[in-house]
């Protein structure tokens, strides 16, 4: 017997039909230039060696690599049959692509040909993030998972270097790692990972030894409130970690499920600078010399005065939740990428900024006459909704 994957014919609260019919009301604009794919976006990181393309993770299984002038989307890494959850570029001389799966592998291709490399194997859950990095000229790959492991692979051999918990094996799923620029050396790296629970921790790494940094207190340090083993600057999840600014001056940008983004001072050892109230999860944030931009589950891209910390311009354009954020050309574009299969620009030039906040305020008064894009075929299943739930993490907090 047939089984039907059409959502009206399941059980749904009128909240979810609301949900649903507000996002098919959605589904077909061209905001923001949309790229459309037929396939949830659920990673993105730049190209290194072009300023106009980008490498995607998708949930049909695949990497792929995406021009924004040509709109070509032809180049396709392929093998896995579970969501690829991340991607990162590296190997020698920057000739590999490595892709986080589900399936608790890390795939590798080449990045010229597309032919399949090595897998990794260690991890016992989903791989959630990947990072490449070099120490005393030795590539290496990095990556978290649902199993609270952080592992350190030789990105040429596969051996497995260290595998890295919390000493108090209080953290959660890894959620994202960054490298502390300023902190970090040729023979050592400061590495920072972020979890499904709200502390971020820090790790030191090198080629004879890896371990987690915990700050002693002292019997003088006890009266510094400031003095801790982690960084808790957040209620819950924190789903993105960003080093900006001058590696001599690097603050730590933070996106979490507590609905802000935040600047953490490096000056002030880890505490709150700058609060950006998004109002929903915030699943990631960008920074330049003007602007702060947050988005995340309301599928909104929110444009932030940073000399004021007002907020600017929301552009409004994807119908799904936001996964990834890149800033584009010096700065003066952003690219997003959803669960609604689409990769759409938009302009972060005050000219542009002006122009998308006339058309947004004409759009109000309906003077202006939304152009449609043709959609990917249909919104998501119940059961895709499901899956993607897990996927997500949606229910860590």
């Amino acid at each position: 017997m047939s089984r039907s994957t059409d959502p009206g014919h399941f059980f749904q609260t009128d909240a979810s039909e609301s949900i649903r019919a507000r996002r098919a009301a959605k589904s077909g604009n061209k905001y923001g230039n949309p790229i459309v794919l037929q396939s949830k976006i659920l990673n993105c990181v730049p190209d290194p060696f072009s300023t106009t393309a980008i490498y995607i993770a998708e949930s049909a299984g695949c990497v792929r690599k995406v021009n924004f002038e040509t709109r070509d989307t032809a180049i396709v890494y392929r093998g896995p049959s579970a969501p690829v959850t991340s991607v990162a570029i590296g190997g020698k001389s920057g000739t590999l692509v490595f892709g986080g799966c589900w399936d608790k592998d890390i795939w590798s291709w080449d990045r010229e040909t597309g032919t399949q490399g090595r897998r990794f194997k260690g991890h016992s859950d989903f791989v959630k993030a990947i990072l490449c990095v070099q120490i005393g000229g030795r590539d290496l790959l990095i990556s978290g998972g649902a199993d609270k492991k952080i592992i350190v692979w030789d990105a040429a051999t596969g051996e497995r270097l260290y595998t890295l918990r919390d000493k108090s094996d209080t953290m959660m799923t890894l959620q994202d790692l960054a490298i502390d620029p300023e902190e970090s050396t040729d023979s050592e790296l400061v590495l920072v990972s972020s979890s499904s629970d709200p502390h971020i921790r820090r790790w030191r790494i090198s080629l004879s030894s890896a371990e987690q940094i915990l700050d002693s207190v002292t019997a003088t340090e006890t009266q510094n409130p400031t003095a801790r083993s982690t960084i808790l600057e957040h209620e819950t999840s924190v789903y993105k970690i960003r080093f900006s600014g001058d590696d001599e001056d690097s603050d730590l940008w933070t996106a979490s499920a507590d609905g802000t983004a935040k600047c953490l001072s490096r000056a002030k050892n880890w505490t709150t600078e700058e609060t950006y109230e998004h109002g929903d999860y915030v699943r990631d944030v960008v920074v330049t010399g003007d602007w702060v931009v947050t988005t995340g589950r309301d599928e909104d891209l929110k444009v932030w005065d940073r000399a004021t910390g007002k907020l600017w311009h929301v552009y409004d354009g994807h119908y799904q939740e936001v996964t990834g954020l890149l800033l584009l050309k010096g700065d003066k574009k952003v690219a997003s990428v959803s669960i609604d299969g689409t990769i759409r620009t938009w302009g972060l030039s005050k000219p542009d900024l002006e122009k998308a906040k006339k058309e947004a305020e004409e759009r109000q008064k309906g003077e202006v006459k939304d152009e449609k894009v043709q959609p990917k075929n249909g919104l998501l299943t119940a059961e895709e909704e499901a899956e993607l739930a897990e996927l997500m993490d949606s229910d860590d907090d």
